[in-house]
């Protein structure tokens, strides 16, 4: 058995060790998606399914079924030479077991008359609440087929259930092969920023800096962006989702990019604001100092047992504390915290957990309360102040102005460990290393 493999069995054997006796998992890979008439999208697998299979191929299913023994079992694509030789290759239902360390593997196409046998005197059935789109047709056929057996002393599942519940839980703790994959993309994105620091300059395009970003992390064995890249020059930045991407970028703004690099089927995100001449105006450092003291804050307190919650409060402290003394709120700061008048202008939360997906899974709050951080979580941390412009009551200076900071950070048993470390970070470390390692 392949080490790959033997990880995704462990994964397997740790989710049937929480479920019932009698109990079925059903977890789909996903299907191809046509962008344009007969133009596929680029196929990603679907995370659960390549989590506990391994497998990158659509129209797959894995079904793990546990009674007094468990087992599982792949069902994919069969080979087809005509189709693989438009479409590209297969493994196949022969080579799949052995290959993916399963027990058996059939055709996908035998998936209705294999999963009435499967579901026989089974008590609870699993699968994603969020495919309930897929999974109803099939189980409103599977169902009373199995309910009409009743006679022949057969029973029918009673209990359907979400298996997000406990999967992504599983997969918010993050294991020491993960966390390897994890600083690896983290690493990759840090120097996919390092080339967009290196390419800006005045009259570049954002989409050239976006194509220098991209470029690197393909270079370095990313074979995909984590999610689509913002580069955002001046006040596209207070777009937090802007992918545009096809402004010119002008002397004397900023310029804001989001982005990482998956590797291995692990996420990057990283933002860095930068000025696009190499130098920031004094209202821009202003600012921007803000943020990465916020940043700074927030990742200080990261530790097990926080309570997930204190990371924005952290952050929100030393924004609003700022904003106060550069005059952009008025009022008391703990009044200020309670009725999150801030949000004017740093409306968004501090960060999201970080995984397989780059808004990862895993419960926020448990029973109304949020959740205290665990060894093995990783978290972003990017906090923002945003300022459009014509805001009123606001300093023209100050308009215009989009800034987040943004790491990846893993929670260790005594506090946390920063994946994402080698970019320069304060104003004076960005100047001095646009000056030295700009290209233009």
């Amino acid at each position: 058995m392949t080490l790959q493999n033997s990880i995704c069995a462990a994964r397997r054997a740790k989710l049937l060790g929480e479920l019932p006796i009698n109990s079925v998992v059903l977890v789909h890979s996903g299907e191809e998606l046509i962008r344009n008439h007969d133009v596929d999208y680029p196929f990603r697998a679907l995370s659960d399914f390549n989590y506990l299979t391994g497998f990158a191929e659509p129209d797959s299913v894995l079904v793990l079924v546990k009674k007094a023994e468990e087992t599982a079992v792949i069902f994919c694509r069969p080979k087809d030479p005509e189709q693989e030789t438009w479409q590209g290759r297969r493994l196949g239902v022969d080579k799949a077991a052995a290959t993916l360390g399963v027990n058996q593997a059939f055709a996908i196409e035998q998936l209705d008359e294999q999963a009435e046998i499967f579901l026989e005197n089974i008590e609870h059935v699993f699968f994603s609440f969020s495919q309930l789109a897929f999974w109803q047709p099939k189980l409103l056929n599977w169902l009373p087929k199995l309910k009409s057996k009743v006679r022949k002393g057969i029973q029918a599942p009673s209990q359907l259930r979400d298996l997000d519940l406990i999967l992504h839980e599983l997969r918010l703790i993050k294991s020491a092969d993960e966390l390897q994959l994890l600083r690896q993309a983290a690493q990759i994105s840090v120097q996919g920023h390092l080339s967009a620091l290196k390419m800006t300059r005045p009259g570049q395009f954002e989409y050239q800096i976006q194509a220098s970003l991209e470029h690197t992390f393909k270079q370095l064995g990313s074979p995909r962006v984590a999610f689509n890249s913002i580069v955002a020059g001046g006040e596209n930045a207070c777009i937090l989702h802007y992918t545009e991407n096809d402004a010119v970028l002008k002397h004397g703004d900023l310029i804001l990019v989001d982005a990482g690099a998956e590797f291995a089927g692990y996420a990057g995100d990283i933002t860095t604001t930068f000025p696009v001449s190499g130098q920031f105006s004094v209202a821009q450092k202003q600012l921007y100092e803000i943020v990465l003291a916020a940043q700074q804050a927030a990742i200080a307190v990261i530790k097990p047992g926080v309570a997930y919650n204190q990371i924005h409060l952290a952050a929100a402290k030393v924004i609003i504390a700022g904003l106060v003394k550069l005059g952009l709120l008025q009022g008391e700061e703990s009044e200020l915290l309670k009725d999150e008048s801030y949000k004017r202008f740093f409306m968004h939360g501090t960060g999201h957990w970080l995984g397989r997906d780059v808004h990862d899974v895993g419960l926020y709050k448990i029973n109304g309360d949020w959740r205290d951080l665990e060894l093995g979580m990783v978290v972003t941390v990017e906090p923002g102040i945003y300022i459009p412009s014509e805001s009123e009551g606001v300093d023209s200076k100050y308009w215009g102005i989009g800034i987040r900071i943004e790491d990846d950070v893993w929670v260790t048993d005594t506090g946390c460990e920063v994946l994402t470390h080698g970019l320069p970070r304060t104003p004076e470390e960005i100047e001095q290393w646009m000056k030295n390692n700009s290209l233009h």
